[in-house]
């Protein structure tokens, strides 16, 4: 067994996270679920969603039975809402091809839809105790830190010698608890020990052995992404009222926000759902919300109008509080909260 393995193992046992809703049992969907809603989110964000989630929807055939925007509103506030459509899509595809049941293989997994090699790795582990190694954001740290790499992770020679370093490190063949408690004990000491800031290395199994630690480079390692300017974009939201009700318009599937219940960007093409009145817009307050790769800043307009009867499929009307339980993105939701809950 590895020096890491060796000493993660037991310390898992001790100090690791055995109780969350997921680690109830080995089952693939909600496995799955989990590692998914896990992607950049933080563990106390993804519980309660999780278990709404599960509860909605409780297994694969559910799951690829619903309608998207079902799965859609229930996800809504999570972010990054790729990461439910590729649920459904996987979901239906399992359903499809695979007769119902989730494939065990890394390979197999990593073919389905928003499915990389780590999280692949990870679910064949949890669900199948399979040997496979993992290297998302918080095990890289650990990595980098204790094979003093102080280069930035995502280099492609840096990232080809880490996954180099992930294989060697897993533990020898045995019982599947072993290599699920040391797959276990990487996400916890990157998530609660070995942070990005101010590590608790007192707390730290590896701490002896560490080469950042003992060679007083923790700060230094793992090196920052280069540093790059988050260009800001500027849109307008019209919000349309209508008899104390919200105009919203589903946007396209593909782009951001794809296929969510939006308040028309810019101007709204189709007015047949409504009649401008004589009242000029009011501009509210700017609401600028930031992605991982720009900055949005956005101008809502307020206009009050008239209803009428005609209704064009990409339309809805909804009372504020019932826009809430929609699939809408996070702007609009804080829109919603802002200027028309009373």
């Amino acid at each position: 067994m590895s020096q890491i393995a060796e000493l993660l193992i037991p310390w898992q046992k001790k100090y690791g996270r055995h109780h969350l809703p997921w680690q109830v049992n080995d089952d693939p969907y909600t496995v799955w679920l989990s590692e998914i809603m896990l992607q950049q989110t933080q563990v106390k964000t993804v519980i309660p969603y999780y278990r709404r989630f599960i509860k909605r929807f409780p297994d694969i055939n559910s799951l690829a039975q619903a309608p998207i925007d079902e799965v859609l509103a229930c996800w809504s506030g999570l972010g990054y809402y790729a990461r439910a459509r590729h649920l459904h899509q996987t979901a239906c595809k399992i359903m499809q091809n695979h007769q119902g049941v989730f494939p065990q293989l890394r390979e197999e997994i990593q073919q389905l839809p928003g499915i990389g090699r780590s999280t692949a790795a990870a679910i064949a582990v949890f669900a199948y105790g399979k040997r496979e190694a993992i290297l998302d954001g918080n095990v890289k740290r650990v990595f980098t830190r204790y094979f003093g790499i102080e280069r930035y992770p995502g280099e492609p020679d840096t990232l080809k010698r880490l996954w180099n370093l992930a294989e060697k490190s897993l533990p020898g063949n045995g019982a599947p608890g072993r290599i699920k408690a040391y797959t276990q004990a990487l996400m916890d000491l990157g998530s609660a020990v070995c942070v990005r800031r101010k590590p608790f290395c007192s707390r730290c199994p590896l701490q002896k052995s560490c080469a950042a630690f003992n060679e007083n480079r923790i700060a230094l390692i793992p090196a920052p992404s280069p540093k790059k300017q988050l260009p800001v974009k500027e849109t307008v939201f019209m919000i349309y009222r209508g008899n104390r009700q919200l105009l919203l318009e589903k946007r396209p599937d593909k782009g951001i926000w794809g296929g969510l219940w939006c308040f028309p960007e810019n101007r709204l093409e189709d007015k047949s759902a409504f009649r401008v009145n004589k009242a000029r817009p009011v501009e509210l307050p700017r609401l600028l919300h930031v992605f991982t790769h720009f900055k949005l800043s956005i101008t809502p307009f307020l206009l009050d109008v008239d209803r009428t009867e005609t209704m064009p499929d990409s339309i809805i009307w909804a009372q504020p509080d019932v826009a809430l339980e929609l699939a809408i993105p996070a702007p609009v939701k804080k829109l919603i909260k802002r200027h028309f809950l009373f």
